[in-house]
C-alpha cells in the first residue's frame, strides 16, 4: 500500500493532447477526472457498505457462536477487510477536502486514482473472503475453497486482465486503428 503516496507520474495522454482532441486545459481535465472517479466510487461505495453493515450484524446472530476457528478467523478477516476498503474508497473525499482551495487539483486526481484502485483490489478481497465464510457453512470447505478459486480468477480477468489488454491496445479511432487504405487517403 506504500505505493498510494509518492509523486505523480507523467500522464499517458499528455496535455497537449487533450488540448488538442478535447479542447481541454489541464484543470479542466483534473476536474472531469475527480468527477469522474467520485462517480465511480459512489458505485463501489453501495456494495461494500451493504457488506460491511452486513459484517457488523452477523456476530449477533444466534448462528454466530456455532462456527468453528477458522470461520471465526475469515469473519474477522473479512469484517478487517471491509473496513479498510470503505476507509480506501472513502479516503479520496478526505484527500479533497484536506487541499480544498490549494491549487492541487491534479495531484489530488493522481492519489484519490491510486487510492481507489488500491480500494477495488481490497473490496475484491473483501467479496472473495465474504463469500468464503458464507460458502464453507452452507457448501463445505473443500467446495468452497473451489469456488473462491474460480471467482478470484473471474475478478482478476475482469477487473484486471480486460482493463490492461484494452489499455495496451489501441484507442479506438487512433491512426493505427484505421484500416492501411483509409490511412493512404489521410
Amino acid at each position: 500500500m506504500m505505493a498510494v503516496i509518492g509523486p505523480p507520474e507523467p500522464p499517458i495522454c499528455d496535455d497537449a493532447w487533450n488540448i488538442e482532441q478535447r479542447a481541454e486545459a489541464p484543470l479542466r481535465r483534473a476536474d472531469r477526472n475527480f468527477g469522474e472517479l467520485l462517480q465511480e466510487l459512489r458505485v463501489a461505495q453501495t456494495g461494500v457498505q451493504i457488506l460491511f453493515a452486513f459484517l457488523l450484524t452477523l456476530s449477533f446472530t444466534d448462528r454466530f457462536v456455532s462456527i468453528d476457528g477458522f470461520q471465526r478467523g475469515v469473519y474477522v478477516f473479512t469484517l478487517v477487510s471491509s473496513a479498510t476498503t470503505v476507509a480506501l474508497l472513502v479516503a479520496p473525499v478526505a484527500v479533497h477536502r484536506l487541499l480544498f482551495q490549494r491549487g492541487r487539483k491534479r495531484e489530488l486526481v493522481y492519489v484519490g486514482h491510486r487510492l481507489a484502485v488500491t480500494g477495488l483490489v481490497s473490496l475484491a478481497v473483501t467479496m472473495l473472503a465474504g463469500m468464503l465464510l458464507v460458502l464453507d457453512v452452507v457448501i463445505g470447505r473443500t467446495a468452497a475453497a473451489a469456488v473462491i478459486a474460480a471467482l478470484a480468477v473471474v475478478f482478476a480477468v475482469l477487473w484486471g486482465g480486460v482493463p490492461l489488454r484494452v489499455r495496451r491496445g489501441p484507442a479506438l479511432g487512433s491512426p493505427s486503428e484505421q484500416p492501411a487504405a483509409a490511412s493512404a487517403e489521410i
